[in-house]
């Protein structure tokens, strides 16, 4: 009680009232008034979870632009739209609002946007920037510039020609190494190393029998050795004791094709991880003689993985880190080179009725892949990529080891957007999905339902 006496003693003294230092306290703690204010909504829309801007020049527009001067104080509201549960911050100036639940609940979150530059709004709850809920918030009078990445992603559907029933040949390929600045995803690039040009390399396609002659030529440009081995090879280093080549030169070797399978081929110039996760990897397929059985559709995918020093989602170049790959921790893990290369670069698409063929490798250089296409089942599964063991039947999701592959192939039965994932699920959060697109009259004896489908679900 003295002590609140003196308090208000001092206080008068000083002249001031209680009431003015209460006013004064909580002064503190008020938000500045916004110069600028942006209103959005969650929403479901063509599958994915987006934000959607209420009104103004973004009204109705997913995943708008926020465009705002340097050094203005900036109001962004997201009301619920679809009831799950969300939030929104801006990272990079360290601002994340409270979580709402439930349609009609919202949120907001006030700062200033004190540096100029392009950065990234987004969703925090786990799986919904994966899901589509992030957007680009542009401070300043920034220049949209033209990037120069090239599109490493590699096409699934080219799977050259199957062999049939020929006789063997000798056959000459020519590989050239490059080192590309390339698109990892949108707004974010990687210096790769490649086999000419994509990750993965081309898939070569032979028989057993074959005598295969391989020209690796070092591009002009490059500032680092490569070299080629081949698992499909008999011989020193599967060619790599060959093939060490310098910038600008090139190196040869031919091998006979004396065993069926589908096998992978490598850099291994040390460090031989750090060059496989650059992207040097790709897949020979050795057909058996007679060739395989024809199927509808063939697809060409590789998973592998990017150790880069900065966090999955950031934008600009990515740097690769040592640290990460000695430790195994890769920030980004992908089908064909890039986030996007079988969601929105390449569609594979089949028919209901028709038969598809998966020949799935892993570049690695480090994890083991669970592979899986959720809602299907594999009809059949070449184990460990072995042509003339019979194949398992009947199969969810199939180990594939680092450096190693797999044949799958299934009928498709039902129309729909098909997830092909590692099941080691935490993996689609650092960018490892791709979709099959099937066509075709709905058979619901084989599934029917009554609710609306949500294609961007399926666990």
């Amino acid at each position: 009680m003295k002590d609140l006496i003196l308090l208000f003693a001092l206080a008068a003294a000083a002249g001031f009232t209680p009431q003015a230092i209460a006013a004064r306290e909580a002064a503190a703690d008020v938000t500045p008034v916004a110069d600028i204010t942006f209103s959005m909504r969650t929403e479901i829309s063509n599958g994915q979870l987006v934000f959607v801007g209420n009104a103004g020049a973004i009204k109705d527009v997913v995943n708008p632009e926020l465009r705002v001067p340097e050094g203005a104080v900036v109001a962004i509201t997201v009301t619920n739209g679809d009831g799950a549960m969300h939030d929104i911050a801006v990272p990079d100036f360290g601002v994340q609002s409270d979580q709402i639940v439930g349609q009609g609940s919202s949120t907001t979150i006030v700062f200033r946007a004190a540096k100029a530059g392009t950065f990234e709004y987004v969703c925090t709850i786990p799986g919904h920037r994966a899901a589509g809920m992030f957007g680009k918030l542009i401070v300043g009078d920034v220049e949209e510039v033209v990037s120069t990445a090239v599109d490493i992603a590699k096409n699934p559907m080219e799977v050259d020609t199957p062999v049939g029933d020929r006789a063997p040949q000798h056959i000459t390929y020519d590989l050239l190494t490059t080192e590309v600045e390339g698109r990892l995803s949108d707004g974010s690039t990687y210096r790769y190393w490649t086999f000419n040009d994509t990750v993965p390399g081309p898939f070569l396609r032979i028989r057993t029998g074959d005598t295969v002659t391989i020209n690796l030529k070092n591009a002009d440009d490059s500032v680092n050795i490569h070299s080629v081995d081949f698992h499909a090879v008999t011989g020193p280093g599967g060619g790599a004791a060959v093939t060490q080549v310098a910038p600008g030169q090139t190196k040869s070797f031919t091998f006979k094709a004396l065993n069926p399978g589908l096998y992978v081929y490598h850099c291994a110039t040390p460090m031989i991880a750090h060059h496989i996760s650059n992207g040097m990897y790709g897949m020979i397929l050795v057909e058996p003689e007679g060739g395989l059985p024809a199927v509808d559709r063939e697809f060409y995918i590789m998973q592998g993985e990017l150790y880069t020093a900065q966090k999955h989602g950031s934008r600009g170049l990515q740097e690769f880190s040592v640290d990460k790959l000695l430790d195994e921790n890769p920030e980004h893990l992908m089908f064909n080179g890039s986030m996007e290369a079988l969601t929105k670069t390449y569609r594979m698409e089949a028919n209901v009725g028709e038969t598809v063929r998966m020949y799935f490798g892993v570049g690695g250089p480090n994890l083991i892949s669970s592979f899986h296409v959720i809602g299907e089942v594999f009809d059949r599964v070449f184990d460990q990529a072995s042509l003339t063991s019979p194949p398992l039947t009947d199969v969810q999701t199939t180990l594939v080891a680092p450096g190693g592959a797999t044949v799958v192939e299934f009928k498709v039965d039902y129309p729909g957007k098909y997830i092909l994932v590692d099941h080691a699920l935490s993996r689609a959060e650092k960018g490892l999905a791709g979709f099959l697109h099937v066509n075709g009259a709905a058979d619901p004896t084989i599934f029917n339902t009554s609710e609306a489908i949500d294609h961007a679900s399926g666990h």
